[in-house]
C-alpha cells in the first residue's frame, strides 16, 4: 500500500497540469482592501493565514465537464484545500488546538481526539460534503507515505477533514474527488500568497447569494512587549443575499434587486455552511484556543451571518508556539499568555474572520455548473457604489504590496447583477 501511495504522490505534479489550478506568475486578483473596503486592525505582510510563520496552504481545483451514459452534461466544480500548521513538520510535531461548533449541520472529523488530547496532529483539509471520507482516508495514506522521509512512525491517524456543500454547482453525487486530489493539495502546500475564491474546496461554493469560496486574512497584535500574528482561512458557503453586510453597510439589501442565482426556489434564503481555520503564533493552551474559535462567530456576524438551521458552522484553531510540548515520553513544558492578555487576540480573530469572508466574495467569479445553474460574482463596481453612498469607501493609498493591486480598481461586473 505504501509503495502504491508513494507512486500516486509522485504523480501529483503531472496531475496538476490536468486540473484547473492557478498558474504561477498570474497577476493576483484585487482583494477587498484594493476596492476600498475599510477594515479595522493591522494585517500581516500578506494579509493571509500564511503570515503565521510555518503555516502552508495548498489547493486542488477540479473544473471539468463530462458526459454521463445518458448523454446528460455533468459539471464538476469542486476540490480540496489543505492547511498544514507547521508545514511538513506537522506530521511529527502536533500543535495545540481546539474546535467549536456554532451550528452542527456539517462535518469535521478528528474533533473527538482534539477535545481529548488538546492537539491537532497533522494537516487540516476542507472539501465538499460527500468527499469527506475519501479525503480523510487519502490523508492517512499520505501521512504513512511521508513518515519514512521524516524519520517518523505513524501508527494511526485521525486527521481533521471538514466540508461544505457544493451540490448546486457541482455533481456532488458523482464522487469526483479522489486520493490524488488530496495528495496534490498536501504536496503543493506552501507559504506565501494564498489564492482565494473559486479554488480548492471552495470551487463550487456560494456565499450570500454570490459566488463564494476560499478567503483569508491576518492581523498582527502587540501583547505587552511581544508581537504576535493571527491568521484566518475559511471556506465560505453560507448566508442569504439580503443578509450581506460589508463594513457595516447593508450591501445585500442594496443589491437584492436581481436574483442571486438562477433556478432556485428562493435564491435569497440563508443556506449553506462555513469552515474556519484560525492559526496563531501566540503561545496559547487548548482551552484558550477554544475561546479563539468561539470568537469566529462574531466575525461572521459582522458580515451578516445568523448561522441558519441548515448551516454547518465549524471552526478549528491552533497555535504554532510550544513546538516541543508534545513529547512521546518524559516531562513536557509549555508557556502561555495569561487570560487577561487575550483581548487583542480575540479582536484579531473577529477582524480577520470578517475580512476573510469579504475577500472570498471579492475573489469570486461568475460560474455556470451542474444543470446549467449559474451563480454570479459580487460586482465590484456596484459594491464600491454602495459603499460610496454610505460614505464608507476608502480608496487605498498604499504602495503596491503582495496583497494589494497596483491601484487600478477593477470592476468585474455581470449583466445579470
Amino acid at each position: 500500500m505504501e509503495h502504491r501511495t508513494g507512486r500516486l504522490i509522485g504523480a501529483v505534479l503531472a496531475l496538476a497540469a490536468m486540473l484547473s489550478v492557478p498558474t504561477a506568475g498570474q497577476a493576483p486578483k484585487p482583494r477587498a482592501r484594493d476596492l476600498g473596503v475599510p477594515f479595522i486592525g493591522m494585517p500581516g505582510p500578506l494579509n493571509a493565514i500564511t503570515d503565521v510563520r510555518g503555516v502552508t496552504v495548498g489547493h486542488t481545483t477540479i473544473i471539468k465537464d463530462l458526459r454521463s451514459d445518458a448523454a446528460a452534461a455533468v459539471a464538476v466544480r469542486t476540490g480540496v484545500t489543505a492547511v498544514l500548521p507547521r508545514g511538513l513538520d506537522s506530521i511529527v510535531r502536533p500543535a495545540f488546538g481546539a474546535w467549536f461548533s456554532q451550528n452542527g449541520n456539517g462535518e469535521m472529523t478528528g474533533t473527538a481526539w482534539i477535545d481529548e488530547s488538546g492537539f491537532i496532529e497533522g494537516p487540516i483539509l476542507i472539501t465538499n460534503t460527500h468527499s469527506v471520507g475519501v479525503v480523510r482516508d487519502a490523508t492517512i495514506k499520505w501521512l504513512l507515505a511521508r513518515q519514512k522521509s521524516l524519520g517518523a512512525q505513524v501508527w494511526w491517524g485521525l486527521p481533521v477533514v471538514a466540508e461544505t456543500w457544493d451540490g448546486w454547482l457541482n455533481d456532488i453525487n458523482g464522487f469526483h474527488v479522489e486520493d490524488e486530489h488530496a495528495f496534490q493539495a498536501l504536496e503543493t502546500a506552501a507559504g506565501g500568497r494564498v489564492t482565494e475564491g473559486s479554488v480548492g474546496g471552495g470551487t463550487g461554493m456560494i456565499c450570500y447569494g454570490f459566488k463564494g469560496g476560499i478567503g483569508t486574512a491576518s492581523r498582527t497584535v502587540k501583547v505587552g512587549e511581544a508581537a504576535y500574528t493571527l491568521g484566518v482561512l475559511l471556506q465560505a458557503n453560507f448566508g442569504g443575499r439580503r443578509q450581506l453586510t460589508v463594513a457595516g453597510v447593508p450591501v445585500g439589501l442594496e443589491l437584492s434587486d436581481r436574483p442571486a442565482y438562477d433556478g432556485l426556489d428562493d435564491p435569497l434564503a440563508d443556506r449553506g455552511s462555513v469552515i474556519v481555520v484560525v492559526g496563531t503564533d501566540a503561545p496559547l493552551l487548548p482551552h484558550q484556543l477554544k475561546r479563539l474559535a468561539r470568537r469566529v462567530t462574531m466575525g461572521l456576524a459582522r458580515t451578516g451571518s445568523v448561522s441558519g438551521n441548515s448551516s454547518g458552522d465549524l471552526f478549528v484553531a491552533f497555535s504554532t508556539a510550544n513546538a516541543a510540548a508534545c513529547r512521546p515520553d518524559g516531562l513536557s513544558q509549555a508557556e502561555t499568555l495569561g487570560n487577561d492578555l487575550l483581548d487583542p487576540i480575540f479582536e484579531a480573530v473577529v477582524q480577520a474572520t470578517e475580512e476573510a469572508v469579504i475577500n472570498a466574495l471579492v475573489a469570486g467569479e461568475t460560474m455556470i455548473g451542474q444543470g446549467g445553474h449559474r451563480v454570479v460574482a459580487l460586482p465590484h463596481d456596484r459594491l464600491q457604489d454602495v459603499l460610496r453612498r454610505y460614505n464608507r469607501l476608502v480608496l487605498p493609498s498604499r504602495p503596491e504590496t503582495p496583497h494589494h493591486s497596483s491601484g487600478k480598481h477593477l470592476a468585474l461586473t455581470d449583466p445579470a447583477v
